[in-house]
């Protein structure tokens, strides 16, 4: 689960956790309702004027409506025309940003809907770092990771000078030790009160990512400011789904709207689905059977179009769900219904099938591989439905006919 800029900044100010003043803003009004107050509350005259999206990239982006107007854009209260020329920018630019559409190099050329901005106090900045905690599953365990290359995409810095990027594991015993803390704060080039504040902000920030569960909290850019301040100019942070029973208040910040809305319906089917950018569709029981179907899709040179797990248990209903949210993927060319039944039964998912055919139609090719579990009853009622179904033999048969079908 993924929450916005303002509520990850909110998080880690009740932490502790140094970021800037800022306040969300959901109309025009709203944002221009909050130059004022940052700029007098901290004497910068820079307001900050950011995006609020669950995409990165968005100082680079650019609004579909509006190809002149950026992500983030910073507004300057210039000594003619004070604050009230702050505010009139804001509300020109709020006006454009709000509703419009911004594409950034991770929203795909589709882009996201903007329905929130943030509005931000200007920093003085002496310098831009790359800082974040993530969850490794490979040592099963948390790691910082930390770089001097700020405001770059830590994949760039990673393919381009992967030096440049400094690992460090905390022991899930202990947490992140003093020595550790201070030996990242030195390799990012921290001295001074930059250097004590730096440990401070790591420590705050580690313990944080462990009260809260996070798999990501990622600070790019985390800034010094020009008095030796440290602190996080942007904020990102997901959460491990399986952990948010421990966390209401977390499950309370979650955005709908920027969420996939046929994942949003597995859910409430109790479905595993994830979207994927291909033409095959894929109903499949067991998540390690799932993944072995999108492998050999690809190997017949076809592309999975999503990964969908009805599990060992499911009923008619979700199965006949599951066929529905397939469906409505216009990019979907062909169907791929491959079952090996031992707790799920054959002829369950052959009932559901012809429940979600009869009902929504079938328009492209159907291709269905049972095994297991009452398969032969499965087979008959798909062979009594009078449906358009392709059988298939095995699994290498159903999907090499499913990708020819499919083209």
């Amino acid at each position: 689960m993924k929450i916005h800029e303002y509520q990850a900044k909110a998080l880690m100010k009740e932490r502790g956790i140094a970021v800037p003043e800022g306040r969300v803003a959901t109309t025009v009004d709203e944002a221009v309702a909050a130059v004022r107050p940052l700029i007098e509350a901290t004497g910068n005259p820079v307001v900050v004027l950011k995006s609020q999206i669950h995409a990165g990239g968005r100082g680079k982006g650019r609004f579909k409506e509006h190809p002149d107007v950026g992500g983030v854009n910073v507004v300057t209260a210039g000594i003619g025309g004070g604050i009230e020329a702050a505010e009139e920018a804001v509300r020109s630019l709020a006006t454009k940003m709000l509703g419009s559409t911004l594409v950034t190099v991770q929203t795909g050329p589709e882009g996201k809907k903007v329905n929130r901005l943030y509005v931000e106090q200007g920093i003085d900045i002496a310098e831009e770092l790359y800082l974040s905690v993530l969850l490794d599953r490979a040592i099963s365990r948390n790691v910082v990771m930390a770089s001097t290359e700020g405001g770059t995409e830590i994949e760039v810095v990673a393919a381009e000078t992967p030096d440049k990027i400094l690992r460090e594991p905390i022991d899930p015993a202990f947490g992140l030790l003093p020595f550790q803390a201070k030996r990242v704060a030195w390799s990012l080039g921290l001295d001074g009160d930059a250097h004590r504040n730096g440990v401070r902000f790591l420590t705050a920030l580690t313990k944080a990512a462990v009260e809260l569960d996070t798999d990501l909290v990622e600070i790019n850019p985390l800034v010094v400011t020009t008095d030796g301040a440290v602190m996080a100019l942007d904020g990102k942070m997901s959460f491990e789904a399986n952990a948010l029973y421990r966390h209401p208040d977390v499950v309370e910040l979650r955005d709908l709207t920027e969420e996939d809305p046929e994942e949003l319906e597995a859910k409430e089917h109790g479905l595993s689905f994830i979207k994927l950018d291909g033409t095959i569709g894929c109903m499949v029981n067991g998540a390690g059977l799932a993944m072995a179907t999108m492998d050999i899709i690809k190997y017949f040179g076809g592309e999975p179009a999503n990964f969908l797990d009805v599990g060992g248990g499911a009923n008619v209903d979700q199965i006949t769900a599951a066929f529905k949210i397939i469906t409505k993927d216009p990019n979907v060319k062909g169907i791929f219904v491959n079952i090996f039944g031992g707790i799920m039964r054959c002829d369950t998912i052959a009932e559901g099938v012809v429940a979600a055919v009869e009902e929504v139609g079938l328009t492209v090719p159907l291709v269905v591989r049972l095994e297991g579990t009452n398969v032969e009853l499965g087979k008959q009622i798909i062979d009594g439905s009078g449906l358009n179904v392709v059988s298939a033999a095995d699994m290498k048969d159903g999907a090499k006919k499913i990708v020819e079908l499919a083209r």
